[in-house]
């Protein structure tokens, strides 16, 4: 059951005003608590533009505790409760609570500078009926004194990324159609890059604004990279809905899955020899393991700044990603049947 937490109605006057440009939106932010989310607020309430016919942040922790601001709601804003089903049920509930033509998304990690609100509405007035989403462009702050950590460069990967929902608004009628996000994503990952796709297949356009928010580096601990391979079950999903050229549909870019899985199962041929006591299986695996980890261990370290913590980072999460990558990869087709029996989005309807 949905349950409204805090709600400040948005006067009447916020709502003329966010029609002033013959523009009408909503922000919806999911969070988890990030402590980011209160200067994302802020920011986007300050400044020049249209304001918005509503702010929703929907508050997607399994588990609230703690309100999400320290002191009184901001005017004009609403929170909502997901319960931690994920950023795409968050979404989903979010956009659904208004009726603004346009859900305009934001990531509660991203910063948009003063004028964004202005610059939605230049980016969104005058759009073709064929247009059902405008995507801002994404600004990943590196470091200028130094290469970028492997970390770094995979963040700065947003800058490039295809239909990414860091700053992505969508027409409210292109959402009803194809049913909104899937919620069988629970995860943040590749539910923006299926959204895309399904709406482009259901004849609409998707194009990209000019106005720009800053997506700042967060602090995610040596073991990020190891954490991730939990999306590799989610592009089982993403590979069972959009056919075998998913990822040129979805614009997601080439993997290293069957490298990992070579390496996993050379390391698997080597153990299996060394148990069986048949030598020249273990050598030979052994070997193999050992090239193929160290050709992923290089490919990381050689365009970063190659400081002992990084080259440490490196070396032991390239040992641990194939085979976590390889097990999140089994783990989705073992429950790709449980999946695919929950409820999917309403079937897309052209638009033409």
């Amino acid at each position: 059951m949905v349950r409204v937490l805090e709600r400040v109605v948005v006067d009447g006057d916020a709502v003329v005003a966010a029609g002033e440009r013959g523009v009408s939106f909503d922000v919806i932010v999911p969070t988890i608590g990030r402590t980011s989310l209160s200067r994302l607020i802020d920011a986007l309430l300050g400044g020049p533009g249209p304001r918005p016919a509503q702010i929703v942040v929907v508050d997607d922790r399994a588990d609230p505790g703690e309100p999400l601001f320290a002191g009184p709601l901001p005017h004009g804003v609403i929170v909502l409760a997901s319960g931690g089903r994920g950023p795409a049920a968050a979404r989903n509930l979010g956009w659904r609570s208004g009726s603004a033509e346009w859900a305009a998304f934001l990531d509660d990690d991203v910063l948009p500078p003063p004028g964004w609100r202005a610059e939605l509405a230049v980016d969104l007035q005058e759009l073709p009926d064929d247009v059902a989403a405008s995507q801002g462009r994404l600004v990943v702050p590196l470091p200028r004194n130094r290469r970028a950590t492997d970390w770094e460069r995979n963040v700065a990967g947003l800058e490039s990324a295809r239909w990414a929902t860091a700053d992505m608004a969508y027409r409210r009628v292109a959402l009803a159609a194809v049913g909104g996000f899937d919620e069988r994503f629970t995860r943040a990952y590749r539910e923006d890059a299926d959204l895309g796709a399904r709406v482009v297949a259901a004849g609409w356009r998707i194009v990209t604004g000019e106005r720009r928010c800053t997506h700042p580096v967060r602090d995610a601990g040596r073991w990020v990279s190891v954490r991730l391979q939990a999306g590799n079950a989610d592009d089982v999903l993403l590979r069972v809905l959009h056919g075998r050229r998913w990822r040129e549909v979805t614009g997601v870019p080439p993997g290293r899955r069957r490298r990992h899985l070579a390496v996993t199962g050379a390391g698997g041929a080597a153990l299996v020899g060394l148990v069986t006591r048949r030598r020249p299986v273990a050598l030979a695996g052994a070997t193999a393991w050992a090239l193929g980890t160290a050709e992923f261990a290089w490919a990381r370290i050689a365009p970063g700044p190659r400081s002992k913590s990084e080259v440490v980072t490196m070396v032991l999460t390239s040992v641990a990603i194939p085979p976590a990558a390889t097990w999140h990869w089994l783990r989705g087709w073992a429950g790709l049947a449980h999946r695919l029996r929950r409820r999917p989005p309403a079937v897309a309807r052209s638009t033409g």
